[in-house]
């Protein structure tokens, strides 16, 4: 299945919530995204549990996959801790379908950004760590960096977040000329 690009509806989903279970660089991930409940919940062996909840009653846009973009509607645990989720709106330009999360546990920022039609780069404090495919059905890749010398090594928070991160808000965006003209279109009568 082709990722959907930002601003478009995802495919049908089925009432029931779907668990993928993906074996990467960190082991086996478990998935479990229900679009309707708006729950989201990322586990493994040796990486710490993610949650992600939109808050009851927020009606659910289809073109997320955890159903809004609205960080006062939304709550990110990692590890039992919550932590800051800021998504931003997503509209004209692929930088604005980034999502940012401020971790007071280890005292960084994550940010997931679009960089292509399907995928979205993740960066701890401005240092990429890897690039991640989510086609908004709770199904993700990774493809890691290698780390540096100088540079603290990716690590199993990291991969909780990178894919709680994919699973809930998708990957990529269309460029900025097709994303102002499918706004244009929609304005025209």
């Amino acid at each position: 299945m082709e990722p959907c690009p930002a601003g478009r509806p995802w495919p049908e989903r089925e009432a029931a919530p779907r668990v993928r279970t993906r074996l990467g660089v960190f082991g086996a991930v478990r998935i479990e995204l229900d679009h309707e409940a708006g729950a989201l919940d990322v586990r493994g062996d040796g990486l710490p549990p993610v949650e992600i909840r939109r808050a009851p009653h927020t009606v659910p846009e289809s073109h997320v996959p955890i159903g809004t973009r609205d960080p006062e509607h939304l709550t990110l645990l990692v590890d039992g801790a919550e932590e800051t989720l800021r998504p931003s709106k997503g509209f004209l330009t692929r930088r604005s379908y980034r999502v940012e999360v401020v971790s007071g546990a280890r005292e960084c920022r994550y940010l997931l950004v679009p960089d292509s039609l399907g995928t979205s780069r993740l960066l701890r404090d401005e240092r990429l760590l890897g690039v991640f495919a989510s086609s908004g059905d709770g199904r993700v890749s990774a493809d890691w960096e290698a780390a540096g010398e100088s540079e603290r090594a990716r690590d199993p928070y990291d991969a909780s977040v990178g894919y709680g991160l994919a699973a809930a808000f998708g990957t990529g965006a269309e460029p900025m000329w097709q994303l102002t003209l499918n706004a244009a279109l929609d304005l025209w009568p």
